[in-house]
């Protein structure tokens, strides 16, 4: 059950590398619950994520008509990239 979870958040991660737009905002949030932890706030179209750093502490992402914002995906991929190469 767990690597079927891992390999879904590994194919949702290569798509987002392919391309930002089009990417579900719940397979966004898939992958910020997986790298983040539980967010914030999630009651309404935003959800923010506590991260790991001091500088920028945070990855805010929000519900556009079902899909992720693309800039907002670009975000949680640079923020997961930073949280790889500290550990």
């Amino acid at each position: 059950m767990i690597l079927l979870f891992m390999t879904k958040i590994a194919d949702i991660l290569d798509e987002m590398r392919k391309n930002s737009k089009g990417i579900k905002f719940s397979d966004l949030c898939k992958v910020c619950d997986h790298y983040f932890g539980v967010s914030r706030q999630s009651g309404s179209s935003h959800r923010v994520y506590k991260t790991p750093w001091i500088a920028d502490p945070r990855v805010n992402i929000q519900n556009n008509g079902g899909k992720a914002k693309a800039y907002q995906v670009k975000q949680v991929l640079r923020a997961i990239e930073r949280i790889r190469n500290e550990h």
